[in-house]
């Protein structure tokens, strides 16, 4: 089976976040709930304390395509 590194991720976690916007790790963390108890404006999948959020649904948001 290939390691991650060798295959595209196909959902972000609160550290991708956090990089790609140039955020603090409190505040992803704080915005990453709030849009997941918000249902948008894009999709996060809580499990249980970690956040995962599909590479998709986050890069269309980001690029104003939502």
């Amino acid at each position: 089976m290939p390691d991650v590194s060798e295959v595209e991720k196909k959902v972000y976690d609160a550290e991708d976040i956090q990089r790609l916007l140039g955020i603090g790790k409190s505040k992803v963390y704080t915005f990453l709930d709030e849009v997941y108890k918000n249902n948008g404006p894009f999709r996060v999948i809580k499990i249980g304390k970690l956040f995962r959020v599909p590479r998709k649904s986050f890069d269309d948001w980001l690029s104003g395509q939502f």
